[in-house]
């Protein structure tokens, strides 16, 4: 369910009270299939066992290195590409098997557990949202915590780290704290006008150690108990919560979705849904053409990676970028008529240097009727792709250079303004607040674009042929920005434009290029 709802245009996630679950399902699946395994297989030498688990386990990484960048929700959420990760614990486990008691020179538990943390804590602090998971990056955090197992033990430094009695507390309640964290960031978050603030958040973090240590003494150890709950008790209470929960998911989707749970008034309508806008480019123009970059129009995730507004080979203006690119194509496609419009896209920077992007800037500068190219990205979430040894700025010279020296007309767009809430609140007045809920401080948005304007202006000034286009102006006045204007929505989510966003921010674009029309 998450991976069909959830994917690179579902930007609310962190919205979802129960995203964290899908670990759970992930586990589960694995708990059921695993000892099915052994039971069809165990007549088989343990050898061969592990010889056969070793096949499933490198399918497994490959799979989720491959799919980490063509399905990446998929890749994310399903047991396929997870599985390797819990076959490690696995082969730990039949490594035991055969040595029940930890028998290593000291120096190597020493070494193997400290290597194991480094790879621990080299993780969490080196990775981020745009870091590819799971995939071969998954390999340092997973063998960090096998090196753990293996090699910790109460004389090493690592083993009596572990086993103060800080970590073995946190370790008693980590599993009620995971439950509790999400669940009470997610409606923070949902109530907020704005991005709560760290201190509001880490006052949370705090509250759930507190609810997690009375859920941990009330809940847990109580149902561990078999003298205090019987397993009788524990299926007959779990059968009833089930027939209680099913009972009132099947209401809320016969009622759909409890409305008269808001005490607001629908104000604005629009189209709010990415699948609507997907279809509707699907519907209304054409797959790419020549054939040698006709396979970019297949979808990954929900999006289509290259379409264009006429039939035939000749394309004049090009749409370069990620989906922020593709979603300017739409009012570009309506407001130039006499031109034929063409997005290329990928998940990732488009610079002439990016190995991704070969097929579509080869096609690019050696096709002469394109005579003009859109450069539009997810500016501030693309830093992090680029390049460790390069910059932003090195980046747009060499694609800028490469670009303008085969005749092309370049712009570079700047991004709408991005929204810490979905658009589905911006339908609702919220009378408490005495003002619309689909605001938010231009200061946010300001902040984000600091990111990247230095670059961007550096940039200008070593190209005056170059020109950009700020979209900021469009949804934001003096203090504030909305994804409403002049009484239509325009988003579909927190940082794309919906069909009408697209139509009026096209036409916008179009006056602020005349020359496109010559």
């Amino acid at each position: 369910m998450f991976w069909r709802t959830s994917g690179y245009f579902d930007t609310a996630t962190e919205l979802k009270p129960l995203i964290h679950t899908w670990s759970l399902a992930v586990e589960e699946q694995y708990y059921l299939l695993f000892p099915l395994f052994l039971l069809l297989t165990w007549k088989l030498d343990k050898r061969s066992i592990v010889g056969l688990l070793a096949v499933v386990f490198t399918i497994s990484l490959v799979g989720a290195q491959w799919l980490s960048a063509t399905y990446p929700s998929f890749n994310f959420y399903m047991l396929p590409t997870r599985g390797w990760e819990l076959l490690i614990g696995a082969f730990i486990a039949f490594y035991y098997a055969r040595h029940n008691i930890k028998k290593h020179n000291h120096n190597i538990e020493q070494f193997g557990s400290l290597i194991g943390l480094l790879l621990i804590v080299y993780s969490v602090f080196a990775y981020n949202d745009q870091t590819p998971f799971p995939s071969i990056y998954a390999l340092a955090p997973t063998l960090g915590a096998a090196l753990i197992i293996i090699f910790a033990t109460h004389k090493t430094i690592v083993g009596k780290l572990l086993g103060s009695k800080l970590f073995v507390a946190i370790g008693l309640i980590s599993y009620s704290v995971y439950l509790w964290h999400q669940p009470m960031f997610a409606f923070v978050r949902e109530r907020s006008l704005d991005e709560p603030s760290m201190y509001l958040m880490s006052a949370l973090a705090v509250l759930s150690f507190g609810f997690a240590y009375l859920s941990w003494k009330y809940v847990e150890r109580p149902f561990r108990n078999k003298h205090r709950i019987s397993r009788n008790k524990v299926f007959v209470w779990g059968a009833l919560c089930s027939a209680v929960f099913i009972g009132l998911g099947l209401a809320g989707y016969l009622n759909s979705g409890y409305k008269m749970r808001f005490d607001f008034k629908e104000k604005y309508q629009g189209d709010v849904q990415h699948l609507d806008f997907h279809r509707y480019i699907s519907d209304k123009y054409f797959t790419c053409t020549p054939k040698s970059i006709a396979n970019m129009a297949l979808q990954w995730e929900g999006y289509i990676r290259c379409m264009q507004s006429k039939k035939g080979d000749r394309v004049d203006v090009a749409l370069i970028g990620d989906s922020h690119a593709e979603h300017l194509f739409i009012g570009m496609a309506d407001n130039l008529p006499s031109k034929n419009v063409a997005f290329y896209i990928k998940n990732s920077p488009p610079f002439i240097s990016n190995r991704e992007f070969d097929d579509i800037f080869k096609h690019v500068l050696n096709t002469k009727s394109i005579d003009t190219v859109f450069i539009s990205i997810f500016w501030s979430s693309r830093l992090s792709q680029v390049p460790k040894k390069s910059s932003l700025q090195l980046e747009l010279i060499d694609t800028l250079n490469a670009l303008i020296k085969n005749g092309k007309k370049v712009y570079l767009v700047d991004d709408v303004p991005h929204f810490p809430f979905p658009p589905e609140r911006c339908k609702f007045v919220d009378d408490s607040f005495g003002k619309s809920i689909c605001s938010t401080a231009i200061k946010l948005v300001l902040d984000d674009e600091k990111k990247y304007q230095s670059d961007l202006q550096v940039v200008l000034k070593l190209f005056p042929s170059v020109q950009i286009i700020s979209l900021r102006n469009f949804f934001c006045g003096d203090n504030s920005c909305s994804m409403v204007h002049d009484g239509v929505l325009m988003y579909r989510d927190r940082n794309h434009l919906n069909i009408l966003g697209s139509q009026f921010v096209g036409s916008e674009i179009v006056k602020l290029s005349p020359k496109l029309n010559d």
